[in-house]
């Protein structure tokens, strides 16, 4: 039996994801779905699916799964379209939303003109460098720490913004073999519910090139979250200042640290990229 579902495919600095109104529409199997749906070539093609639900606790829900299946704590990238998707599709009218995560509720500025949303503004929450369920036991944190990787020693800082990153600092990340490290390195030891995978280069105090290797989805064109941890690597490390740009295959994020909360903000485009229906065998 086949069904139809309306979506929307958006995208962040090239992070790009299939969102539906999970409000209106009813997911049953949505591991299943986001497998379907992110395949390049016999689906709609993306990094993942997400699903805007309901919420006790704030304005909405964000629930995202990888295009494997799994499902990932929070997404920067993902957070800053839902807000951009609730203005847009008139679910929401208000320049402040609250989105629930798994990781969280995380607080959202839409910055808008003439009735556009322009960039999204998302309070990522303290980050933190500890972890008693994503750090392997008797590993409390991992600071510019050295790490092995198939026979190469990298210094490797471990930040969790409410999903694990590593980061790891080189001279030029277009070098990497980001297909063969990344992918050891998300299954490392270390990390016994995996991680996702950051190499960065420092341009200069105010400015970071990136790539990710994501848990569960391979090399993406961004990351917000593991923006946020590189940056916040970056700073513990004396590389940046409080605010840099950090640029990705995708595009720019603006990362920045309030110096009274100590939260990681970031901001950047949410991009509509088309809409449709798609039909799906339930």
């Amino acid at each position: 039996m086949a069904r139809e579902i309306e979506f929307v495919k958006m995208h962040g600095a090239g992070n790009d994801y299939i969102y539906v109104n999970a409000i209106e529409n009813e997911i049953a199997e949505p591991q299943e779905l986001a497998i379907q749906l992110s395949q390049r070539h016999t689906g709609i093609g993306a990094d993942g699916l997400v699903l805007i639900e309901k919420s006790s606790v704030a304005h909405f829900a964000m629930r995202i799964f990888n295009a494997d299946g799994s499902e990932a704590l929070t997404c920067g990238n993902a957070l800053r379209c839902v807000g951009r998707y609730v203005y847009d599709f008139g679910l929401f009218d208000s320049s402040e939303v609250e989105i629930e995560t798994k990781s969280g509720v995380k607080n959202l500025h839409l910055n808008i003109r003439n009735n556009r949303v322009e960039s999204v503004t998302v309070d990522m929450g303290k980050a933190s460098t500890q972890s008693e369920t994503l750090l392997c036991e008797g590993k409390e944190s991992l600071i510019n720490e050295a790490i092995e990787v198939d026979g190469v020693e990298f210094y490797a800082t471990f930040v969790n913004m409410g999903n694990p990153h590593v980061v790891i600092f080189v001279d030029d990340v277009e070098t990497i073999d980001l297909a063969r490290m990344g992918r050891v390195i998300e299954h490392h030891h270390y990390f016994p519910h995996r991680t996702n995978v950051e190499f960065a280069s420092v341009i200069n105090e105010k400015s970071i090139a990136m790539r990710v290797w994501e848990r569960g989805s391979g090399e993406t064109m961004a990351c917000g979250s593991g923006a946020c941890a590189t940056f916040v690597a970056a700073h513990l490390n004396g590389l940046v200042e409080r605010e840099a740009i950090v640029r990705m295959p995708g595009g720019d994020l603006i990362i920045s640290v309030d110096e009274s909360s100590r939260h990681i903000m970031m901001t950047g485009e949410a991009v509509k990229v088309f809409r449709g229906v798609v039909e799906v065998e339930v």
